[in-house]
């Protein structure tokens, strides 16, 4: 019905005259004269990625070109993090937008004269760095941005804040409870914002190509981590243990009904995943504990609610009827990336001007997660998915995110630029 009624409206605006910003062809000149130095730096970053809280070098490179073009600077927000604030030519709302800087600990395949070599230690095991989900593109889009609106700030009606993000894909440090996003709301970022706006590169969604979708767009994540404690005994008597094995699968088995039988899926998606399990030494040793580590998706503060429930009273009675007992912990990590359906509706003709309407494309819920969604809580959000997939590709056999194969077409960077331009000139002047 949501989407329906909200393709109904959208259907409705684009039979009426807008007339263009005249903005947009001075924004789509610049964006062609750097395309080249967009494309450098993204280079630069994916051949030195850096994991969560560790971009000094992407922090130092984007605070430097910043400063270059006179823009207000500050660093080591939320540890790394890097914001430049733009004053406009005329009053009016701020602007925020957002680039994540950090990689992933994944070990590059693609043969590119920029592949990532560099390696680190992550889990006790040696492995390679890499830019697997985008975030190099994001950051180089989010410089090339800064540079255009900076050349044009006489004929801007506001203000622009770039927020160059650390961590959004974590810190690895299971002693920090906050990070990323999160840490930068808390340190002040969105004062005074009045609307942000953010893109992420899709390496399964063809170049040219924009995805958007209003209300909630990607589902809210937690961790779940159990330890099932029970006695150890001979593998040969287990009538004198209580088997933590058995209880857990017990346990994993159980835990998929809440989807099949307690969740309303034709609502929203949910995901309960048990994606480790760990217990035992050896084969004929009953051991004593399994610790078991899972991801939950949901939609909506009730169905979080729910499944949450759900999860204590199946994982602490499956246990009791085996005679074992559980730790359960749940960990909120990112709420859900909800954008703001009045300014969805608003921009939709931007991302027309932007790229074609037939290449604007609605999309179903996500259930992956963005920590984008703590910056829509402070101020009205619409976060982008940019196609990077060379065209004539097949988007169910090209590499996925996070995976040593993943690759981006760099015609989309202009793409993004222009973007993230005509939304922040066009927001102003609807103000």
């Amino acid at each position: 019905m949501y989407k329906s009624l909200f393709t109904s409206f959208c259907f409705l605006i684009s039979t009426l005259s807008f007339g263009q910003n005249p903005l947009h062809k001075k924004i789509d000149q610049t964006a062609s004269a750097i395309e080249s130095k967009v494309i450098d730096w993204r280079r630069d970053i994916h051949q030195n990625p850096e994991l969560g809280n560790q971009e000094t070098r992407t922090a130092a490179l984007v605070a430097k070109h910043l400063r270059q073009l006179g823009l207000e600077v500050k660093e080591n927000i939320a540890v790394t993090g890097v914001v430049g604030f733009l004053k406009g030519g005329h009053e009016g709302p701020t602007v925020a937008l957002r680039a994540d800087m950090d990689a992933l600990p994944v070990t590059e395949r693609n043969d590119l004269p920029f592949k990532s070599t560099k390696t680190t230690i992550y889990n006790d095991q040696e492995t390679g760095i890499m830019h697997a989900c985008g975030h190099d593109t994001h950051v180089s889009i989010l410089m090339g941005v800064a540079e255009v609106l900076a050349g044009m700030k006489d004929d801007l009606h506001g203000n622009v804040k770039f927020i160059f993000q650390p961590a959004e894909e974590g810190v690895f440090d299971p002693g920090i409870d906050s990070w990323g996003a999160k840490q930068m709301v808390e340190e002040g970022v969105m004062k005074e914002v009045d609307a942000i706006f953010g893109l992420h590169i899709n390496s399964q969604t063809e170049v040219g190509k924009i995805k958007y979708r209003p209300g909630p767009a990607m589902a809210a994540v937690d961790n779940l981590k159990l330890i099932v404690n029970g006695r150890q005994a001979h593998g040969a008597y287990p009538w004198s243990s209580v088997d933590p094995i058995v209880t857990s699968a017990q346990i994993v088995n159980s835990l998929q009904t809440i989807i099949s039988r307690n969740v309303n899926i034709t609502e929203n998606p949910a995901i309960v995943t048990i994606g480790s399990i760990h217990g035992g030494v050896r084969q004929n040793i009953i051991p004593e504990k399994v610790e078991m580590l899972g991801t939950i998706r949901t939609y909506g503060t009730q169905q979080q609610e729910l499944i949450h429930k759900r999860i204590r009273e199946i994982v602490s009675h499956t246990a009791e009827a085996a005679g074992a007992k559980v730790d359960i912990q749940i960990d909120k990590i990112y709420p859900s990336t909800i954008n703001n359906p009045e300014l969805t509706e608003k921009m939709l003709q931007t991302l027309y001007a932007v790229a074609g309407e037939e290449n604007v494309i609605y999309h179903d819920p996500i259930t992956g997660a963005e920590d984008f969604s703590y910056f829509q809580q402070q101020a009205p959000g619409l976060f982008i998915f940019l196609g990077g997939m060379p065209k004539g590709k097949d988007p169910t056999k090209v590499a996925a995110h996070h995976t040593p194969d993943f690759f981006i077409d760099e015609e989309s960077l202009k793409i993004g630029v222009r973007a993230l331009s005509y939304l922040t000139v066009d927001y102003m002047d609807q103000q």
